[in-house]
């Protein structure tokens, strides 16, 4: 029983570190999305009844990489189709000497050329970003539905008609060269963006962080960021992400449970990610072109140089967001902004933002439009209402982190 156990972490493990490497490897080598999927899926099932026999093996990636691309091969081979799909089939048993051609770009990576391809400018910003989140990360479509706050079927319907795009138009799978570079920024900087935010609140399951695609963000977005050194906000998302990061091992105790930003450790902030993230911005600032993401940055930027929470410069946060508003008038951003104010004018201020939001209706599927009312209520000492906006919050959160955090505010409202 703990030896199957072990396996079935092992390959949980090895899914969440390995699936965009081997779903970008099968896609470079056929140019069969779905393919690319299918088999790469196989070879994870595969891992569950082998690793039972055999054992794990020492680098799990290599081997659901090659099973993967043996099942390919099986598929092209036993299907009925021309000389081309037999060439394809022949390639993929070539040594990864294939990874050598770099293009005109001069980056090797799989996982990168991916994101350029599922962010070309052909297709529509929110089926770049799904399509990356869906191949790279090996996000379900329920999770990435969440994540965008539409129906799972319009993500599904959205995620087909990317993939067909891809296939009808040609669209090379390359990293461009540098002079198509910028017409792809946007699109690939906000795939990073919500695969970071993915895995810093997952939108579902038992654990609030998943670390594995934490890293694998930051990872890329230092890799864009090398790639586009004259790029600001490539420079000021690595910031954002890295003053994120430097708090993540803070935001759950030692039973998985939520602490809110005011009760963390402080102590416990990696000061390095910290010290880098704010180099960069700096630098990044220097350049005189801020965008949404040095605004962020900026932010998050001031959370972490207060030396406590009663430290927090809660005006100049609150004045950010609105900049940021200026700049991307979402929903989402008001709301934060609406938490921002509350704590920078008072609680009244900033349900009176959130009064606004509520009667928009934007945000009526989303749980933290209730939690942060919620929160303002119960500051005001209106234990009432804030325990009926937590109630509604309940209703609608997925993450069972978040769930144990809003029962406990509830139970404190009951008690109260």
């Amino acid at each position: 029983m703990n030896a199957a156990h072990d396996v079935e972490k092992a390959v949980t493990a090895a899914f969440r570190e390995e699936w965009g490497q081997v779903v970008a490897t099968l896609i470079r080598a056929t140019g069969d999305w779905d393919l690319a999927e299918e088999c790469a899926q196989d070879a994870f099932a595969q891992a569950l009844e082998r690793w039972r026999c055999d054992g794990v093996p020492r680098r799990p990636g290599a081997w659901l990489t090659t099973t993967a691309r043996n099942r390919a091969v099986d598929v092209l081979r036993r299907q009925e189709v021309g000389a081309g799909k037999l060439r394809e089939a022949a390639l993929l048993t070539r040594d990864e000497g294939l990874c050598d051609d770099d293009g005109d770009s001069g980056v090797r990576d799989d996982r990168l050329r991916l994101i350029f391809t599922c962010c070309h400018p052909a297709l529509p910003i929110e089926a770049r970003v799904a399509l990356t989140l869906r191949t790279l990360a090996g996000l379900t479509t329920p999770e990435i539905a969440r994540a965008f706050l539409v129906p799972e079927a319009t993500m599904a319907q959205r995620l087909v008609r990317a993939k067909r795009k891809i296939r009808n138009a040609g669209i090379p799978y390359r990293v461009p060269p540098a002079h198509l570079l910028p017409e792809r920024t946007t699109g690939v900087l906000g795939v990073l963006y919500l695969l970071f935010n993915e895995g810093y609140t997952a939108t579902s399951g038992s654990g609030l962080v998943r670390v594995d695609l934490c890293a694998e963000a930051l990872r890329l977005t230092r890799v864009l960021a090398r790639l586009m050194p004259d790029e600001p906000e490539a420079a000021g998302l690595l910031a954002l992400l890295l003053l994120h990061d430097a708090r993540r091992a803070t935001r759950v105790d030692a039973h998985g449970d939520l602490v809110t930003l005011e009760d963390q450790d402080r102590s416990g902030w990696d000061r390095a990610e910290i010290d880098e993230g704010t180099a960069l911005l700096e630098r990044a600032l220097r350049r005189g072109r801020p965008g949404p993401y040095q605004i962020q940055a900026a932010i998050a930027a001031c959370h972490t140089g207060a030396a406590t929470a009663e430290d927090t410069d809660w005006v100049e946060i609150a004045a950010l967001y609105g900049e940021l508003r200026r700049r991307v008038p979402s929903a989402v951003v008001r709301l934060n902004q609406a938490v921002a104010v509350g704590m920078a004018e008072g609680p009244e201020a900033g349900l009176a933002l959130v009064a606004e939001l509520a009667d928009e209706g934007g945000l009526a599927g989303y749980h933290l439009l209730p939690a942060t009312r919620a929160d303002l209520l119960r500051r005001l000492g209106r234990t009432t209402e804030a325990a009926a906006a937590y109630e509604r919050a309940l209703e609608l959160v997925e993450n069972d982190a978040e769930r144990r955090f809003l029962e406990r505010r509830l139970a404190e409202c009951g008690s109260g």
